[in-house]
């Protein structure tokens, strides 16, 4: 059988088993593993699976991701994402989609401390989607506004993507973080533009809630603020 024909075989597989619900991922990797034993060689196979574990085990850009998720759920778990949340409801939850656009300008500044695109993504996922769905937004703008913002790493700086390229290509890594800030807050912005649009064609995805008095937003940052300074004051005091 020749090469052609097994990639076309392989192809069908995967599609096949993407069908029975199968995480994509492990139907691409189970597929392509029984193809390069198959062309190749067992062992090679076995060598290939191996180096590719241990890539993605040593690989720096996954070993922030427990640390970062470890921070959402302590986030989630004290309360602060609960908070943050409220007080960005009563800003903005009268917005159709209010808090979506929330989740995305907090992940556009989580992103500037944080250099992997999957631990924002994995982060936001521990703490906005509970949120969001309390104030019952559909699952699919919730979990597809986390998927989505998750891309903005690949440009805003400090992004792991750019200084790889820049290592590679032998370029200014300061360059281009420079040159990938814009295109990235751009990205940004017409994701906000986007989620406004769709919550006002289908409200359901983003239902708004009623609007806060300025007394009550001012009264929801205030009560943020006493909450979080209060356990490092009894800290102090003990």
């Amino acid at each position: 059988m020749s090469d052609v024909a097994i990639g076309i075989m392989g192809l069908s597989i995967v599609l096949v088993l993407f069908l029975t619900g199968i995480e994509l991922a492990f139907a691409m990797a189970l597929v392509g593993f029984i193809g390069f034993s198959y062309l190749v060689s067992f062992s090679a196979g076995m060598n290939l699976l191996a180096k590719d574990f241990f890539d993605a085990f040593t690989s720096y850009g996954f070993t922030v991701i427990p640390l970062f998720v470890l921070m959402g759920q302590i986030a989630f778990n004290a309360g602060v994402a609960k908070r943050l949340f409220d007080s960005a409801y009563k800003f903005i939850g009268h917005i159709p989609g209010g808090l979506a656009m929330a989740t995305v300008a907090g992940a556009t500044v989580f992103k500037a401390i944080c250099g992997s695109s999957p631990a924002t993504a994995a982060t936001f996922a521990s703490v906005a989607v509970p949120e969001m769905d309390r104030y019952n937004y559909d699952k699919k703008l919730s979990t597809g506004t986390v998927a989505t913002v998750g891309t903005l790493g690949i440009l805003i700086p400090p992004s792991v993507t750019l200084i790889v390229f820049g290592i590679i290509t032998e370029q200014s890594i300061g360059k281009l973080f420079l040159a990938g800030l814009v295109p990235g807050l751009m990205i940004a912005f017409f994701f906000i533009i986007t989620i406004y649009v769709w919550c006002r064609i289908n409200p359901a995805l983003g239902p708004k809630g009623e609007r806060s008095t300025w007394k009550a937003r001012i009264a929801s940052r205030c009560l943020k603020a006493r909450r979080s300074a209060r356990p490092m004051h009894s800290a102090f005091s003990s």
